[in-house]
């Protein structure tokens, strides 16, 4: 509490302050449960919540909902007879505030309407305001009303003295049974649920009974009432009804989710795969995902418990059968210390470490009460030059992109050319600078690059022939073509490559990593015939497929595969350090941290983040590069998602870039960025470090983009190559995730967070 202390001394004993503290960013909802129409009314699409002084009346507070407008947005409603801009609620216990979370972890300030009826109540949603702020928010909250019922003033209370303003709920007897029912979603693009059938009534008509729909095969998993909700763009998760919920097993290792009603069967069928993307709040004992149809809009969902132990039973079985279905064997075949490293993966709500800094804390509050003060963010600035990048006439498009460790360069691949861009540190812009054109090898065989490496200060460049898996080719940037061909090994294939330590490439270090589907080697280029190290060659039993690999600045190794496992080595030819089981989806890309301490891997749907930290045992302290992790104490994998209603926003199935820290010489990561479709996407790894797995940023493109990453040496800058153009934006013109950054149209809403909760 010494950060709320030191706040309370700045923003409330100054007599003359009238306001206390706001919050600029979220939504008003009128919550009216036993309402037939609607339980939950959005008031004010895009408010701010500000806790003010009563003029005049010393030790009285309001709590003041202010509608907040797009520019220009309040003209509009000039002509209309009335409008509702404010709304001012005493501050006494009366109100009954209590606080609460959305299923995306917003938080939420919930209190009597007491001039409505007895069950009526106010609903505020803090969208994207952090932990210490709505804490902060609530504290000054029970002073205001410690002062109205003591009429004193709050500078000397304690947390035990505001004890008596927390609101405590009655105790409830458990209602009876609720019959279960259904509604149509109100959107006609979604056919997954349909209107209950009417049944026939008795004694008239001759009509047949309506056909009820069975479950497609044997039920794993069955609940009797759940509450489901759909995703609607303009009301948010909307209530579909009471539903029986049923995990069904189809095939061997195939398996859907289902929902019905008694009247009319089975009306939500939807088959468990990587691209649902199901997300798990145990805070709000609910379930959401995606649900992707051809030729039909993404649509999203939402299961709410009635108990931890049915949302619990839930999560596990879904995860048992998710796992059978990507790996095509039993969930129970594996090793009990993996099963539980899988099983740890669910819970998306637990902070991963105790990173409690204060003074960081009191930065982030001050910053989200007094937004004002933040610089106008950044836009991003395109090359626009006489010279743009030639476009073949084969029809190819940007394939890759790799930025230089030196200068100021980026290149891209596009078919069998590689164009140079540059960095103008006057306009901030990307200047096509030339082209090597018409990549062949030495002997004239044109190919078109699967994979590049840059190499020796930027002066060199290593490039993979998709069509001579078992050669490396050498290109000399300033020449402009390739040079030199590596015969790597006879029987070997070459299928990813990396430096031999992380800041390698900054020197003339001419040794590099490669793998094959199941091989690790050094490859020398230096040494004459076959260029691999036969000492530092290590081939691995079985089909590990493997999928990518990373080094550390120390020249530590990170290997992915596509069966989604990962290894963790303290050098090559040796066995793995730490093997950490696959959770099934395929890992298209994998990251690490400078020192080794964190990893990021890409799959399809989320990002998977690792603390090799050991943090128990015989080897507390160390990495799991250097030791083994004890069989009860592996890392709790932690999945970076984008939220379900983002995802149906965006309208596409989700397919993720692979992700990159910022990355410099000195420099700590800070931020993640990665893209999908037509949107670049980042995250702040301070807040995800601390438990906000959810909290990104997004811009969207007019273009797919086809992969970003950022400037060497700096985590603001981050270049992105669409599939015609090549442009660098600042972090700053990445916004949080809202109507108008997803491309969704504008309205009189200034921002409309496109995560209201249900």
């Amino acid at each position: 509490m010494n950060i709320f202390r030191s706040l309370i001394g700045k923003v409330w004993q100054d007599p003359n302050a009238a306001e206390v503290v706001k919050i600029s960013t979220g939504q008003l909802f009128l919550l009216r449960p036993g309402n037939i129409r609607t339980s939950r009314e959005c008031i004010y699409n895009d408010a701010m919540a500000t806790i003010r002084r009563v003029p005049n009346m010393e030790h009285n507070f309001l709590l003041v909902i202010t509608r907040v407008y797009e520019e220009g947005g309040q003209e509009l409603l000039e002509d209309e007879d009335e409008t509702d801009e404010e709304r001012e609620f005493l501050i006494s216990q009366e109100l009954e505030f209590r606080t609460d979370k959305t299923p995306e972890g917003d938080p939420t300030f919930v209190w009597r309407d007491l001039a409505g009826d007895v069950d009526e109540f106010f609903e505020f949603v803090a969208i994207g305001t952090n932990e210490p702020t709505k804490a902060f928010f609530e504290t000054c909250m029970y002073r205001a009303m410690y002062e109205r019922k003591h009429m004193r003033n709050a500078d000397t209370v304690n947390e035990s003295d505001l004890e008596e303003f927390i609101y405590k709920p009655p105790t409830m007897k458990k209602p009876p049974p609720r019959r279960k029912v259904a509604r149509a979603p109100s959107t006609s693009s979604v056919e997954e649920v349909k209107p209950p059938l009417p049944a026939s009534p008795k004694g008239k008509g001759k009509g047949k009974a309506p056909v009820v729909k069975e479950l497609p095969g044997t039920p794993v998993y069955e609940l009797e009432e759940v509450e489901l909700y759909h995703w609607e763009r303009e009301q948010g998760f909307v209530h579909q009804g009471i539903f029986s919920a049923y995990i069904v097993k189809t095939g061997q290792y195939s398996y859907v989710l289902c929902a019905s009603t008694d009247d009319a069967g089975i009306l939500l069928e939807h088959e468990l795969n990587s691209s649902m993307n199901p997300k798990f709040n145990p805070r709000m004992r609910s379930v959401t995902w995606n649900h992707v149809k051809e030729g039909q809009d993404v649509s999203s969902w939402l299961f709410a418990f009635p108990s931890d132990e049915e949302y619990s039973k839930f999560c596990t079985i879904y995860q048992q059968c998710g796992w059978e279905t990507l790996n095509q064997m039993p969930f129970n075949k594996i090793k009990e210390e993996d099963r539980r490293y899988v099983m740890s993966s669910t819970n998306e709500d637990i902070e991963m470490l105790d990173l409690e800094d204060e003074e960081e804390d009191e930065e982030e509050v001050l910053s989200e009460l007094d937004p004002d003060e933040e610089s106008e963010s950044e836009e991003e600035e395109e090359y626009d030059d006489d010279e743009e990048q030639p476009r073949p006439l084969d029809g190819d498009s940007n394939s890759q992109l790799t930025v230089g460790y030196r200068g100021e360069n980026a290149f891209v691949v596009r078919g069998n050319n590689i164009g140079v861009f540059r960095h103008n540190p006057d306009s901030g812009a990307m200047k096509y600078t030339g082209t090597m054109s018409k990549i062949s090898t030495p002997k004239g065989q044109a190919f078109k690059p699967q994979n590049i490496m840059l190499h020796e200060q930027d002066t060199k460049m290593v490039l993979m022939n998709p069509s001579d898996p078992h050669s490396l080719y050498q290109a000399d940037i300033e020449y402009g073509k390739v040079v030199e061909e590596w015969k790597v090994h006879d029987d070997i294939t070459v299928s990813h490559i990396a430096p031999i330590d992380k800041f390698a490439p900054t020197t003339h270090e001419q040794t590099l990593v490669g793998t094959s589907h199941n091989a690790l080697f050094r490859i020398d280029p230096r040494i004459s015939g076959s260029k691999m190290v036969d000492s530092q060659y290590k081939q691995y039993a079985g089909k590990n497929k493997f999928s990518g690999v990373v080094t550390t600045a120390s020249g530590k190794l990170a290997v992915a595969s596509e069966k989604g496992d990962l290894r963790l080595f303290d050098s090559i030819g040796k066995n793995a350090k730490t093997a950490l089981p696959p959770l099934g989806d395929p890992i298209i890309g994998i990251d690490a941290t400078a020192d080794g301490r964190w990893i990021v891997a890409t799959t399809k749907t989320y990002l998977l983040l690792i603390d090799t930290l050991i943090g128990e045992g015989k080897y507390q302290g160390s990495l799991g590069f250097d030791r083994s992790f004890p069989a009860t104490a592996k890392p709790i994998p932690r999945r970076l998602r984008l939220r379900n209603e983002h995802v149906a926003y965006m309208n596409h199935d989700i397919s993720l870039t692979p992700a990159r820290f910022n990355t410099g010489e000195g420099q700590e990561e800070n931020a993640i960025v990665t893209s999908t479709g037509q949107f670049v996407i980042a995250w702040d790894f301070a807040k995800v470090k601390k438990g906000l797995l959810d909290r990104y940023e997004i811009k969207k493109y007019e273009d797919k983009v086809v992969q970003d990453n950022f400037r060497f040496g700096d985590d603001k800058e981050i270049i992105v190559a669409l599939k015609n153009n090549v442009l660098q934006v600042n972090k700053k013109a990445l916004k949080k995730p809202t109507r108008l950054s997803l491309g969704v149209g504008t309205g009189a809403s200034r921002s409309t967070i496109v995560n209201t909760p249900y």
